[in-house]
């Protein structure tokens, strides 16, 4: 039989494993915020607590001193085939950890010459190396023993070390929590000094375990989350000129360590999370910046991959600047030849750029500048006119706009007249009723000055007769008209008439084509002078003459009448 305190080393370490277990299912059913973590390759347990049964082949002799103090006799170690295993394992990343064991084993023999029995404490580094479904380990440990002798020998505490390793499968119980400890194999140095005396020697033992059994898992051990970062513009529609503010955004960070930015593209300022972009020199189009971001200690940013996020992108637009607009008017838009108008502009850059205004006409001259203009007229051919308003930006845009125009012709000269000058009355020389006399000098003196002023203008002379010359000239043509040969009848009005243009001829210089003579209608002896400017039409203005044929009347010389002689008186 055991000794008691192994017996009780026994329930301690079947305990320990048996607690370690439940505790690990009551944290695994116990209701949490969060989703359950899930055991794997990528994220291994944190905690790994085994219980099972073991296996112990102990090799090894001790000379036990018997009863009569004089028999040694040799006795070595039975296999234990009876025996429980625990361990507790927390690891510090997927890999290393530190592992907490105990087992007890007996020989299970009710024999009183056998007393063997071996329990074990020890503590050590585990290494794993997980794969999805199997994980290999090894382990080396050290601690005590609390071994019971084959002979009686009382159960003393000993040195002991281990090497060993094992496999471990894991299942999809408990959401994988749950592996099959396949084997654990592991070898085992201990030594023990029971002293001298009866039942007394030494022992240095090399034990061979095999073991299997159930393994839970508990938290596990993940990366920390990968560092992420986004980039926004704002605006993201910009016109060449206007800033883009750019925003990087850190995520899945961690609060304790630095995080650093930088940013990368054409017109790109600053560093730090916020940046901005000058357009000034970027052509319209799409543009794109990017962002990076590190996490870590000050001047240790981005040492481990999940400190170093993916780059993000943002874009922008950089338009095209919108061409101005421009209104153009006129006024007046009818002119006289040679007057003024003044032309007005209204441009407008959608953009506010500054604008330069340039101005032509189809006719005549523009000048001036900004937004309004004076046209002159002056040289222009009447008509229409095209006035072409035109504006430009700083950005090489253009626009125009056109306003017409009308050059008037000019009125027409009021249409010419004939006008009535003076008359010569022939009444006074009764035996002479044709003759021009002194009298008439002085009106056609004034028609003479009045032809020699206006050069282009001409002349009229109307003659008249009274109702007894017509009546005699009546008379005379019905008496030829029954004569076999006719005799020249006199016509005084026609007379008159070419009597007068042949003073004005022959006294007063007149050219003879610039007067033109004519009859009368009316009842009276003598004429009248009518000067015809150029464009004047005598026909309408007055009506009721008869052209003279100057080939049948010819001009009466001015005679004086002769001398008459009166008879001495007589005595």
């Amino acid at each position: 039989m055991h000794h008691p305190m192994m017996k009780s080393l026994s329930r301690i370490v079947l305990a320990t494993a048996l607690a370690g277990i439940s505790s690990g299912l009551t944290a695994q059913d116990a209701p949490k915020p969060a989703a359950k973590a899930t055991v794997s390759a990528d994220s291994p347990s944190r905690w790994d607590i085994f219980a099972g049964y073991s296996y112990l082949a102990p090799k090894g002799t001790i000379n036990v001193l018997q009863y009569d103090g004089v028999t040694v006799l040799p006795e070595t170690f039975k296999s234990m085939d009876a025996g429980v295993i625990g361990s507790v394992a927390r690891y510090f990343n997927k890999y290393v950890g530190l592992q907490a064991e105990g087992s007890t084993h007996d020989t299970m023999k009710n024999s009183s010459s056998s007393n063997g029995g071996i329990s074990t404490i020890q503590g050590g580094l585990i290494f794993r190396f997980p794969t999805e479904e199997i994980t290999p380990f090894v382990h080396g440990l050290a601690g005590g023993s609390y071994v019971g002798g084959p002979e009686h020998e009382p159960y003393k505490w000993g040195p002991s070390l281990t090497a060993g390793g094992g496999m471990d499968y894991e299942t999809p119980f408990f959401n994988h929590h749950l592996a099959i400890r396949l084997f654990q194999a592991d070898y085992q140095y201990m030594h023990v000094n029971w002293g001298p005396g009866v039942f007394g020697g030494r022992a240095n033992l090399k034990v061979a375990r095999l073991s299997t059994g159930i393994v839970y898992h508990i938290g596990t051990i993940a990366p920390p989350p990968q560092l992420t970062v986004a980039c926004s513009a704002n605006p993201t529609s910009v016109f060449p000129g206007d800033p883009v503010n750019l925003t990087a955004t850190a995520g899945s960070q961690d609060p304790k360590l630095n995080v650093i930015y930088g940013w990368s593209g054409d017109g790109v300022k600053g560093n730090g999370a916020n940046a901005t972009v000058d357009t000034s020199s970027l052509s319209p189009g799409t543009h794109t910046v990017k962002c990076d971001a590190k996490e870590g200690k000050p001047g240790k940013e981005g040492l481990k991959p999940w400190q170093v996020a993916q780059q993000g992108t943002a874009t922008f637009t950089v338009k095209e600047f919108e061409p101005p607009t421009i209104s153009c008017s006129v006024s007046p838009t009818t002119l006289k030849p040679g007057d003024s108008a003044t032309i007005t502009a209204q441009g407008l850059s959608p953009q506010n750029r500054p604008l330069t205004y340039t101005y032509s006409a189809s006719a005549g001259t523009v000048n001036g500048s900004g937004n309004s203009a004076s046209y002159s007229s002056t040289g222009a051919p009447t008509g229409p006119v095209s006035i072409t308003c035109n504006v430009a930006d700083d950005k090489g845009h253009s626009a125009s706009s056109n306003a017409n125009l009308t050059i008037e012709a000019p009125p027409p000269p009021p249409q010419p007249h004939t006008q009535a000058l003076c008359s010569i009355s022939f009444t006074n020389d009764k035996k002479r009723p044709m003759r021009v006399d002194n009298e008439a000098k002085a009106c056609l003196d004034e028609v003479a000055l009045d032809l020699q002023r206006q050069t282009d203008a001409k002349a009229v002379i109307v003659g008249e007769s009274n109702a007894k010359e017509k009546a005699a000239q009546e008379k005379a043509e019905k008496l030829n008209a029954r004569r076999k040969h006719a005799k020249p009848v006199e016509n005084p009005a026609a007379q008159r008439a070419v009597n007068t243009k042949q003073y004005l001829v022959t006294d007063k210089g007149i050219d003879p084509s610039r007067i033109t003579v004519a009859t009368g209608s009316g009842d009276d002896q003598k004429v009248e002078n009518y000067l015809v400017p150029s464009g004047a039409n005598f026909g309408s203005d007055v009506q009721g003459t008869t052209p003279v044929d100057e080939s049948a009347v010819k001009p009466q010389e001015r005679k004086a009448l002769p001398q008459r002689h009166h008879g001495r008186a007589k005595k």
